[in-house]
């Protein structure tokens, strides 16, 4: 595909983030629903209650699914291109499939029972039954993809399957860094977090933005942009979702207050306020170290701690520089300006939430 002329500054009203995600949804989803029907009676009607489509007894309705940011960045990542729309529904559909899988077995490593407002998978279904609907999605996901129409659908697999190679890389090092101390030689560097966010996070967003693409055949030098935008946006929403991870609201994320302390993750707020203050690492090791449950005062007394040293005002500036440089890369690309705009106006989604 050829390249395009450099997309130049919007000067129009800036496009609306919610009629794009509907815009897309309606686009994508029934070709989701269409692949998830064909799935086992048992797996289906895990994966229909995982995308919000049905109850846990199979009737229809429950809560509502996700917000479909990442097949929405698939979509306009093709659009971004020159490309239409329908073009990258395959890719579309592998990653709505790829994002539940991750979050169905996320959610049994961490034991956490609520997703989206109701049980999790492995909650209301068992430990056995979740994990064998997330690999049938996982399967499915491949499937699609490599079904996709033209010529584009290996190197499309290629893609997703080194990304999903670097999210269980980023997935093995977030669980073993809840092990690690709070403080010492022994404890989580900033580079190492960054290192496992790039992986976790980071490499997810940036081949949901440029999967579609790779599916228009754009050049690499376009599908590049896209993806280094996205891992930019990937670090964005993790570091988002860390500051979630500890002061959310649980009545909005669905969660525990100070979920992510309590199971001892190293998160960005946590050792961005730990290099701004180094003394607070010991304070934090009486609080939060030591094996067995922790009692409410503790964990609070350490989310303030981390909140007055810095740490949630580091973790949320990283996120709006990230933004910004992902912003930067895509507007030096030679893109569609109207696809740029839009990529522009979602990513603001990813860091202004409450879940």
């Amino acid at each position: 595909m050829d390249l395009h002329d450099p997309a130049s500054p919007a000067t129009g009203p800036s496009p609306c983030p919610a009629d794009t995600l509907t815009r897309c949804r309606e686009l994508v989803e029934p070709a989701l629903r269409e692949a998830v029907s064909g799935l086992h009676p048992g797996p289906g009607r895990i994966a229909g209650h995982a995308f919000g489509w049905c109850e846990v007894d199979g009737e229809p309705g429950g809560g509502g699914g996700g917000k479909g940011v990442r097949s929405a960045l698939a979509v306009l990542g093709a659009e971004a291109v020159g490309a239409k729309a329908e073009v990258a529904v395959p890719a579309a559909v592998a990653l709505e499939l790829i994002h539940t899988f991750s979050l169905m077995h996320d959610d049994i490593m961490d034991g956490d029972e609520r997703r989206r407002h109701r049980d999790s998978a492995w909650k209301a279904f068992g430990t056995g039954p979740a994990v064998l609907a997330g690999d049938a999605l996982f399967a499915l996901a491949v499937r699609v993809l490599s079904e996709a129409d033209g010529a584009q659908g290996g190197r499309a697999v290629r893609q997703l399957s080194l990304m999903l190679g670097e999210l269980v890389h980023g997935q093995a090092d977030d669980v073993l860094f809840e092990s690690r101390p709070w403080t010492g030689r022994e404890s989580v560097a900033l580079a190492e977090y960054r290192a496992m966010a790039g992986r976790k996070t980071g490499a997810l967003l940036g081949c949901a933005v440029s999967l579609g693409a790779t599916l228009a055949g754009a050049h690499p030098r376009l599908t590049d942009a896209l993806a280094q935008a996205g891992r930019q946006w990937g670090l964005a929403f993790q570091a988002v979702d860390d500051v979630l991870g500890i002061w959310g609201d649980p009545a909005v994320t669905g969660k525990p207050s100070h979920s992510d302390l309590r199971r001892g993750k190293k998160t960005l707020p946590v050792l961005g306020a730990l290099a701004l203050v180094p003394a607070l690492g010991p304070r934090l090791e009486r609080l939060l170290g030591g094996d067995g449950p922790l009692d409410d005062d503790r964990v609070r007394r350490a989310a303030d701690l981390i909140d007055e040293a810095g740490g949630r005002a580091y973790a949320l500036r990283d996120a709006r520089t990230r933004v910004a440089a992902a912003r930067d890369r895509l507007r030096a690309a030679p893109l569609v300006a109207a696809g740029v705009d839009e990529l522009i106006a979602l990513s603001e989604v990813l860091v202004d939430r409450r879940a």
